[in-house]
């Protein structure tokens, strides 16, 4: 479901839309950034949605081009949404909703 979920808003939005699961480290957000920034040239129209499950922290994080669609208000709307879901034990439905709210608010380009 999650990898239908991915490649459809990646679609819609014409961004690239990836989710890391795994451990990010002391800063979670400095994590999530170098993760991103080994997206290399893709990076700028990527957004990153890492979260790691142990230490409960969830990070968006968003290349240059994506930024100006979704801008940060947006993105912390979209984590808060993640995290109640995500305290109900429903990791899987926290992130695809995150993804719609990410989708619909990044809109087609």
């Amino acid at each position: 479901r999650l990898d239908e979920a991915l490649t459809m808003v990646s679609r819609h939005t014409q961004l690239r839309f990836s989710v890391y699961l795994g451990e990010l480290g002391e800063n979670s957000h400095i994590g999530a950034e170098r993760l991103h920034d080994r997206l290399g040239a893709a990076a700028a129209d990527s957004v990153l949605i890492a979260a790691d499950v142990a230490r409960r922290q969830v990070d968006i994080v968003t290349g240059s081009v994506a930024r100006v669609r979704l801008p940060d208000r947006g993105c912390k709307l979209a984590v808060m949404s993640m995290v109640v879901s995500f305290r109900e034990g429903d990791l899987i439905g926290g992130l695809l909703s995150g993804l719609r709210m990410l989708s619909d608010q990044a809109g087609r380009p």
